[in-house]
């Protein structure tokens, strides 16, 4: 039995979970603790669930009570909340989580429980099985992608992957991109810029939107695609300023500057690609293969979308990412880690697994699921011959275990605009960010260590 179940964690080691620092940190600790129900031995027994709203639906509560006897209590997804469980030692028997940033954070931390002897004896989810794209949430005590598996991802896509809508370029004239050779970041850049749509100043129709799932996760795909690591060895400090750091920069800088797309300095009215692109007011979205689940339902636009490539940085590697991965991990704490696996199993190999995957909203995570994949229409034969043929260049981008990417975000999101707004050369933005967010790494460290 590990040395930490059960036992309430130390709490300077938790400050650095809180995106608002120390402040935000010792607020989290203070907070009442949710006591979680040990129940009975094997059914009959309680597993509390922190996910989002939509990530485990009512309906497959019940469903989960009838086919395994488990009541699931589903508590909304809230890492103040969860620090403070964590903390007195009553966490949630499983927490959702996104296993490209979120997993060496975790796990560095001690209050993942390490689930290999739990796979190991699974019917359900058979290591062969697992897609690569599961390896986001292991952890050997220093590089994400080798070691223990911490969690597993519910469904994927290769984030850096972009929708097209084929009529916003035959209308501008412009030739559809390929769905099997990348096109280069300037390329995709230059695209977007004769694909804009402007009125009296205000852009009406977006080119393109590229902006990863968290700038931290951006920036470190990116860098990676151009050939170089946004972190040093031991990933306890990101330097900007590297010839392929600086490169990823200065193209997120510039495509931001010129307007071409949504932006900290030109925001999406509707928050976020989805409805936007729906609407027709976004010819490409950096959205992988789970827009689809958005698209379909509408024919007309599911004819004229097409999926295509990541793109690449000229003389750089073919990367394909996930930026993702969000699934489930297990506390050490928690109280229930039987029935907390059994309920594991059957939300990643059984029917709510078997729902996502045919709706088109994410790649299974286990191989044996991806016939469910839908395949019927042209259009989605089409689409699954380049999410098919892009697996291929899937590979992990190691995360930091020292922040979580929204207090990156926070950051990046401090100091970047001036960048983007001209007042600052890339060169200066690298250098401020290189100072505020490695003096977050090491106080990251310190805290782990």
């Amino acid at each position: 039995m590990h040395p930490h179940v059960g036992a309430p964690m130390g709490r300077r080691r938790f400050l650095a979970l809180s995106a608002g620092g120390a402040a935000a940190g010792a607020a989290a600790l203070s907070g009442c603790a949710m006591q979680v129900s040990s129940g009975v031995s094997g059914s009959g027994e309680t597993v509390t669930v922190m996910v989002n709203s939509g990530d485990i639906l009512p309906e497959q509560v019940q469903q989960a009570k009838k086919a395994l006897g488990i009541k699931i209590v589903l508590v909304k997804y809230d890492i103040t909340k969860l620090i403070a469980m964590l903390t007195s030692g009553n966490p949630p028997d499983l927490v959702r989580g996104v296993g490209a940033v979120d997993s060496p954070f975790f796990a560095a931390r001690d209050v993942a429980e390490e689930l290999d002897p739990y796979f190991a004896r699974s019917a359900v989810l058979k290591l062969d099985d697992l897609d690569p794209v599961n390896d986001l949430w292991r952890y050997d005590g220093r590089t994400q992608g080798k070691g223990p598996r911490y969690g597993m991802a519910k469904d994927f896509s290769q984030d850096s992957m972009y929708w097209y809508n084929t009529a916003a370029f035959d209308k501008a004239g412009v030739d559809h991109p390929s769905e099997t050779e990348p096109v280069t970041f300037e390329e995709w850049q230059d695209t977007a810029k004769r694909l804009v749509q402007r009125n009296k100043g205000q852009t009406t129709v977006f080119g393109g939107s590229y902006a990863g799932l968290t700038r931290a996760s951006l920036l470190t795909t990116m860098t990676a695609s151009a050939g170089g690591s946004l972190f040093n060895d031991d990933f306890s400090r990101a330097d900007f300023t590297t010839p392929e750091a600086r490169k990823a920069l200065a193209w997120y800088v510039d495509y931001c500057r010129t307007k071409v797309g949504p932006s900290l300095i030109q925001p999406d009215p509707n928050g976020w690609d989805g409805p936007t692109y729906q609407a027709g007011r976004l010819a490409m979205s950096n959205s992988g293969y789970w827009l689809g689940g958005m698209i379909y339902p509408d024919k007309k636009l599911a004819k004229a979308s097409r999926l295509a490539p990541a793109p690449v940085f000229a003389g750089g590697r073919r990367i394909s990412a996930c930026q993702g991965g969000t699934g489930l991990w297990m506390p050490r704490g928690a109280k229930n880690k039987d029935a907390a696996w059994r309920v594991f199993e059957w939300f990643f190999g059984e029917e709510p697994a078997k729902a996502r995957a045919a709706g088109g909203w994410g790649i299974p995570t286990l191989k044996s699921l991806r016939s469910l994949m839908p395949g019927q229409e042209d259009y989605e034969k089409r689409v699954l011959k380049v999410q098919n043929n892009e697996l291929k260049h899937f590979s992990v981008v190691s995360f930091t275990p020292y922040t979580r990417a929204d207090a990156f975000d926070a950051l990046f999101n401090q100091i970047a605009p001036a960048a983007m707004n001209g007042q600052i050369s890339v060169d200066t933005l690298a250098g401020r960010l290189n100072s505020a967010i490695n003096d977050q790494l090491k106080r990251g460290k310190e805290q782990v260590g």
